[in-house]
């Protein structure tokens, strides 16, 4: 209808039996509609809810290993974060210390933490890490796009 006056823009609505209903208050000038607001409000609670269904949470799912941990048990655990990472989830890497082995070289317990990288199928990258933690140290790693 171009730019109108409000109250001209307003009794517009009024004689229809709608609302004026302000779309975009950061233009100039502002857009407004002239339209049933509980119509409104539903398109808009529609839109929200098609963007929320679109959009899903990463989830970080957690893999604990020790010091002591045998290869066939890495390759186990590897296969289930490939599985992981596969889904879209991010994955950290635990390596639960106990004792005095919360005390040993870091260079040491980092190599043992990275054990399980290479046995990983899908392609990923340490997105941070190593961190010690109450338990011990972890990585956490996300696949690559």
């Amino acid at each position: 209808m171009g730019i109108l006056e409000i109250a001209a823009a307003l009794q517009m609505a009024k004689d229809k039996g709608l609302d004026l209903i302000e779309i975009s208050p950061t233009a100039n000038p502002p857009i407004a509609k002239i339209m049933d607001y509980g119509k409104y409000q539903y398109k808009e609670k529609k839109k929200m809810q098609e963007a929320s269904k679109k959009s899903r949470e990463v989830e970080t799912k957690i893999i604990r290993t020790k010091i002591g941990t045998s290869q066939h048990d890495l390759e186990v655990k590897a296969k289930q974060a490939s599985e992981f990472l596969k889904e879209g989830h991010r994955v950290k890497v635990e390596l639960l210390l106990r004792g005095q082995a919360k005390y040993l070289d870091k260079n040491f317990l980092k190599e043992r933490i990275e054990r399980i990288l290479p046995l990983i199928t899908e392609n990923c990258k340490i997105v941070d890490g190593p961190k010690s933690g109450p338990t011990g140290i972890g990585i956490i790693i996300e696949k690559i796009k």
